[in-house]
């Protein structure tokens, strides 16, 4: 393999500027991931988006980015990172133009699927050149902790970015952020980062790619166009594409000798529940973020920055829990202590229930830290877990996948709580809307934001119709706070179930399920 090892010696000052360059992509890529969050409100109303339309803004760049991780680390590994990660940049830079300046909510829907293919290229990429940029191991880890933490990092950001700029310019500036660090990169990677491929990199798997991409494509279409409108015929069609195509690419993983996903990995237990319940905490917490973002803006009427700011307040609790983790499991168990992390969140759930569209702030932030702090706990015990479960030689592609799925968990939970939330705010806001003219009855029924958009235009019964719409957006939202309560409720019960085995430390690999065997 070309390494960047190969830099003169003497030139650690040149490693760890290149390798500041190689967090730029990671960061603009993660911010992507939630920075629309508090710019729903005001591209809805200037996009005439409906409320699948907003969900699908919201899901289609974590969708395809996550269907398409996997296959580009392969293509990385052919025709060279460097050459792949620059391709890209130049990609996301003008995809970043194009939704900055979409005329519709489709050709927005449009411009952030190929957001979503531009990070799907930077992001392995990326990773790859810091793993190969540093031969002492030690540097090498720092490095890639602080990679990580820049990951995470961007998808806090993205809110405060979102806030800051809505609340000064239009939504479409939310996009040109990512400008500068796409020029940076193009400028800067050329003249310090080196090519690195590897040699004999394993063959692109094009078909498994495509059947992963249009079977989640076609599940989340069906949720959410279920959701607003009801089962009919084509739904059915639908959901038979994302089944079929979903068994077809379980069917090429187990039978192809180039497997995007080692079938053998799913024969332990300890792997596969601890990808589920990591998977269902992401889900969760990122549809929660979907639902507060609106609340505190468009129910309790904060400002895009107040309401960015106040969002990211938990942060503040969360800190604490990583490490306040890790120590209970020394004296709990694994299991019991990612068992009673989804119990938490649960509890944070429950607690949203409560909110009103006249509470106080402290409610809602009291169940959204509960939430955050125990799926973050989840995250941070179950990562180890899982790459502890496949042979040493895998444990990359293991990472990759437990961020795959990462990535596609949280736009599933948008699009999942999101069509809950909807659903129930249409049954409930219908009697409110039966006087207006019927464009504006539409436009109401759709979304809190379109009532909201109706109702400055003034008129008799505009203050009625903002009551009610806040309404039967807090009923659709408590709906939404249950059925993510109980879906964490049954994780809990997972996690007792299936992380059992790594609650005592193995006397040899053979001994543990933790080494990849067929579950009991």
């Amino acid at each position: 393999m070309t390494s960047l090892s190969t830099l003169p010696p003497g030139a650690g000052a040149r490693r760890w500027w290149a390798f500041a360059c190689l967090c730029l992509p990671v960061l603009v890529t993660s911010m992507d991931v939630s920075v629309l969050l508090f710019a729903v409100p005001s591209l809805t109303r200037d996009l005439h988006a409906t409320a699948s339309q907003q969900l699908w803004i919201l899901d289609v760049y974590g969708l395809v980015l996550a269907a398409l991780l996997l296959p580009f680390g392969a293509v990385a590994d052919r025709i060279g990172r460097r050459r792949l990660l620059l391709a890209g940049a130049g990609l996301f830079g003008i995809a970043s133009l194009l939704a900055a300046w979409a005329p519709s909510a489709g050709a927005l829907i449009g411009a952030r699927a190929l957001l979503g293919i531009g990070g799907a290229t930077l992001l392995p990429s990326a990773l790859a050149l810091v793993r190969s940029l540093f031969d002492d191991p030690g540097r090498r880890a720092k490095a890639v902790g602080i990679w990580s933490a820049v990951l995470a990092g961007g998808v806090g950001l993205g809110p405060v970015v979102s806030g800051l700029l809505v609340e000064h310019f239009w939504w479409g500036s939310v996009f040109l952020v990512n400008l500068p660090a796409v020029a940076l990169l193009l400028v800067v990677v050329p003249m310090l980062v080196p090519e690195s491929r590897a040699e004999g990199a394993a063959r692109v798997d094009v078909v498994s790619a495509a059947l992963c991409l249009v079977s989640v494509l076609a599940l989340v279409f069906t949720v959410q166009t279920v959701a607003e409108s009801g089962w009919s015929t084509g739904r059915v069609g639908t959901l038979g594409v994302a089944l079929a195509a979903g068994i077809l690419f379980i069917f090429r993983q187990r039978t192809s000798p180039n497997p995007m996903l080692d079938p053998g990995w799913f024969r332990s237990r300890v792997f596969t529940g601890s990808v589920t319940v990591n998977a269902v905490g992401m889900a969760v917490v990122v549809g929660n973020g979907f639902m507060i973002s609106q609340y505190l803006q468009s129910v309790l009427g904060m400002s895009p920055l107040r309401a960015a700011l106040w969002s990211v307040a938990p942060t503040l609790v969360v800190g604490a829990v990583a490490p306040l983790a890790a120590a209970l499991v020394r004296t709990l168990g694994r299991s019991r202590v990612v068992a009673g992390a989804l119990v938490v969140a649960a509890v944070g759930f429950a607690v949203l229930t409560f909110a009103q569209a006249h509470s106080s702030i402290w409610l809602p932030l009291a169940g959204a830290t509960l939430v955050a702090s125990g799926v973050v706990a989840v995250a941070t015990l179950v990562t180890d877990v899982v790459v502890s479960a496949v042979p040493p030689h895998r444990t990359g592609a293991a990472a990759g996948f437990v961020e795959t799925t990462t990535e596609l968990a949280g736009a599933l939970g948008i699009a999942v709580l999101g069509s809950v939330l909807a659903a129930v705010y249409r049954g409930h806001v219908v009697d409110a809307t039966t006087a207006l003219p019927a464009g504006a009855r539409r436009t109401a029924g759709e979304s809190l934001a379109g009532a909201l958009a109706v109702a400055q235009g003034g008129g008799e019964g505009s203050s009625r119709l903002v009551d009610a719409a806040r309404s039967a957006f807090t009923a659709g939202m408590h709906t939404a706070d249950l059925v993510a309560g109980g879906v964490l409720a049954a994780a809990a019960l997972l996690a007792l179930i299936t992380l059992s085995r790594s609650d005592q430390a193995p006397s040899s690999p053979r001994e543990s399920e933790l080494a990849v065997e067929p579950a009991a």
